[in-house]
């Protein structure tokens, strides 16, 4: 069993319109709306690769209700989310058919009290008993302390558990204390966490602020990982155009599930790159298309080097 933690989960709604003009009136081509947050993305796509996943966090409200009645359709999918008394929010995608550009708004998320925080962390420590790896996804809702991430890492170490860590901002430079065992940013994230815009630079400078190993995500290049076992840079065969939305979720969920499948990691980052590229090519945005990752993950680009005994 997976554990994906999403402490600001979502309902997710996307509008394809025929070209997106600020300040003009627009009539939306196609609605879809489905389960969001980055952990609930990662738990979604490992149940797709026939992984028993369980999502934890918090929802509340209409949107929360929707959230999980949606949960309810995937299969090999364990809801244990938290009710809280603030609503979940919403994040709404708006796709430019006529560029294949999207333009993301994100809504904050519920206020999260002391008490309701303090519930989520003993359900949590309880969950960690029956897995074997964990996820920590995504941004803070207001109200939960933002060295949460820190003290969540720290938890499911000392309960054994592999633990990844997918966040930005202050939650990341914080988090990365709590010495996860992998620590994926993008190259935004690297760049703010460290410092320094140069991918190899920056990704072995976060290894050496406490993660296990790093898996740096350069969008269109594919990743960089830095693991105790050696450096290794991974790419899809071709530069890939679509909508990228949930395409680091999916990149996540290929390291997750190579992780407790014990591949080695040129296995890990292959899965990782064709998961990701498949959700760039999936007609729904943060889906993966199942064809085209079966196709391209023979054809992902490793190089890199072990690193000696």
């Amino acid at each position: 069993m997976i554990l994906t933690v999403t402490l600001n989960t979502a309902l997710d709604i996307t509008y394809r319109v025929p070209a997106l003009r600020p300040g003009a009136s627009h009539r939306v081509t196609e609605v879809t709306e489905r389960p969001g947050g980055k952990g609930v993305n990662v738990a979604r796509v490992l149940a797709a690769l026939g992984h028993e996943v369980t999502v934890t966090g918090f929802t509340g409200g209409l949107t929360g209700r929707l959230l999980r009645e949606g949960l309810t359709a995937v299969p090999g999918l364990t809801d244990a989310l938290l009710p809280v008394s603030g609503t979940t929010r919403r994040t709404v995608a708006v796709v430019d058919e006529r560029s294949g550009t999207t333009t993301q708004l994100n809504e904050p998320g519920p206020a999260v009290s002391p008490a309701e925080w303090q519930a989520f962390q003993e359900v949590y420590e309880d969950l960690l008993k029956g897995v074997s790896a964990v996820a920590l996804c995504g941004s803070l809702p207001p109200g939960v302390p933002v060295g949460a991430y820190a003290g969540l890492v720290r938890t499911a170490r000392a309960a054994k558990v592999p633990v990844l860590l997918d966040t930005s901002g202050s939650p990341l430079r914080r988090g990365i204390a709590g010495r996860p065992d992998i620590l994926k940013p993008n190259a935004e994230e690297l760049a703010e966490l460290t410092g320094s815009h140069e991918p190899l630079t920056a990704t072995q400078d976060a290894r050496r602020r406490g993660a296990g190993a790093v898996v740096a995500s350069l969008g269109p290049d594919g990743l960089l990982a830095v693991t105790p076992e050696g450096r290794w840079r991974a790419a899809p065969p071709a530069r890939l155009r679509g909508n990228p939305t949930g395409a680091g979720d999916s990149l996540v969920a290929g390291l997750l599930s190579g992780l407790v499948e014990h591949l080695p990691w040129p296995d890990r980052l292959a899965r990782a790159v064709a998961l990701s590229a498949a959700t760039v090519l999936a007609p729904v945005a943060g889906e993966f298309d199942r064809e085209a990752y079966e196709e391209l993950l023979g054809r992902v680009v490793i190089t890199g080097e072990v690193s000696a005994a």
